[in-house]
């Protein structure tokens, strides 16, 4: 029962959290252009800021997220959850007090610093809880369900930017932000008290718990720095074992995917159907909801009968399929229907979670789901230097053909290679200790 609702408080938080960011989302590209490129319908600038963007987050996680992931099998998970939580609310502030030309640069800055630290934590550190909680057998559908609220955060904040101004939704983004993490420190409790924890850096541990734990140090600058190299421990990491590979070879192609869509999707649909803030939000919500029911119904359905290995390809093959049919929208109804496969390719992250959490001990999920969001960093630095150039070239004036859509399909190609992997993935018995 405790279990039970340590995990029920958790669920809050992640929807809380992706409320928050979610419900700034539609708005952002409008914010983006308006304050770089008033009054027109593309904007090379905005486009190569935004991949900017991406490459330094992905550069930042790819060092903290194994970092982090460590830091909190060893301190716990709330402790470290602390502070993505935190800094997340002050980009978010900045915009909700103006969205000048300044304030945009202001909140730019800040936002490309601490996504550094923060893009990814909160979902690697959750799914990390959860595996700390629920038995082996139920993980995948756990996931999954830990997924669809997100999913439902996602509609729900979609839907609220939908009905709001751009400047009301930044202010309310900034008041959840601020309850998440709040609610986080009163409500989620530690789910490592049983472990060999060190003293956290915020905790509400039993001192007498700590007391008893024989926790080492740094002696030195050296081996804190030693402690810092997050590259030898995602290589060590992923040649582990051949599905640990595998499994990272699926996530960095199916993310260099996933990030090159979200960096050049919403450019590729202004420029091509003049899509505002409100038809953003619309794709967005018929894309939540799909996830939703996805992860929230189907895959638990799914999961035990399929196995995690048949239900990634399959999320992944219509991953493939819904960039190639955003290629050659002719019609602006078209991106709709495309967004309704979210309820079959929403199975893949959850399924590579789940498989990778299997193939290691109860004391290195952290380190584990640390690493997978290391190796996804770098997907996101690799993706905007691959695609951010050619989607600005095809939406200028200056393309060589009449095909704006060419760099969704060359991102759908970049999908396919993670989907052509995950039919040669075959799971082992996980390691218990």
């Amino acid at each position: 029962m405790e279990k039970l609702n340590g995990l029920s408080h958790l669920y809050m938080m992640v929807f809380l959290h992706n409320f928050s960011s979610c419900m700034v989302a539609p708005a952002i590209t409008d914010v983006t252009m308006g304050a770089l490129c008033p009054g027109k319908d593309e904007c090379s600038i905005a486009i190569y800021l935004t991949g900017f963007q991406q490459a330094m987050s992905g550069l930042g996680t790819l060092m903290m997220m194994p970092l982090l992931g460590s830091f909190s099998d060893k301190y716990g998970r709330k402790a470290i959850l602390t502070l993505p939580m935190t800094l997340t609310i002050i980009p978010l502030g900045i915009l909700a007090y103006s969205q000048t030309r300044r304030f945009f640069y202001l909140y730019y800055v800040f936002n490309v610093l601490f996504s550094m630290v923060c893009e990814g934590s909160v979902p690697c550190l959750s799914l990390a809880y959860v595996a700390d909680n629920v038995t082996e057998e139920k993980r995948a559908s756990a996931f999954g369900v830990i997924s669809g609220i997100a999913s439902a955060a996602f509609v729900c904040g979609t839907l609220s930017a939908r009905f709001l101004s751009t400047p009301l939704a930044f202010q309310l983004s900034t008041l959840v932000a601020v309850i998440g993490a709040v609610y986080m420190r009163i409500f989620l409790r530690e789910s490592l008290i049983d472990h060999n924890l060190c003293t956290p850096f915020i905790s509400h541990v039993n001192p007498a718990v700590i007391a008893k734990i024989d926790c080492e140090k740094p002696k030195s600058d050296t081996q804190l720095f030693k402690a810092l190299r997050s590259l030898n421990d995602l290589t060590s990491f992923f040649n582990s074992s051949l599905t640990i590979t595998q499994a990272a070879i699926i996530a960095f192609f199916s993310n260099l995917a996933d990030a090159g869509l979200n960096g050049s999707l919403m450019y590729y649909l202004k420029a091509q159907f003049h899509f505002n803030k409100n038809q953003f939000a619309d794709l967005m919500v018929i894309s939540g909801i799909a996830g939703s029911v996805s992860q929230l119904i189907l895959m638990p359905i799914l999961a035990p009968t399929l196995g995690e290995t048949r239900l990634l390809s399959i999320g992944l093959f219509f991953h493939c399929i819904h960039m190639f049919i955003y290629s050659i929208a002719w019609s602006f109804w078209v991106s709709y229907a495309a967004a309704m496969f979210a309820i079959l390719f929403f199975f893949a992250q959850p399924c590579i979670r789940s498989i990778v959490s299997k193939e290691v001990g109860p004391h290195e999920q952290g380190k584990a789901q640390g690493c997978i969001s290391g190796i996804c960093s770098v997907a996101r630095i690799v993706s905007p230097l691959a695609f951010t150039p050619l989607t600005a070239l095809f939406l200028s004036e200056r393309a060589p053909l009449n095909f704006p859509g060419l760099s969704i399909m060359c991102i759908g190609f970049a999908s396919m290679v993670s989907f052509v992997q995950s039919m040669m993935v075959r799971t082992v018995p996980p390691i218990l200790s």
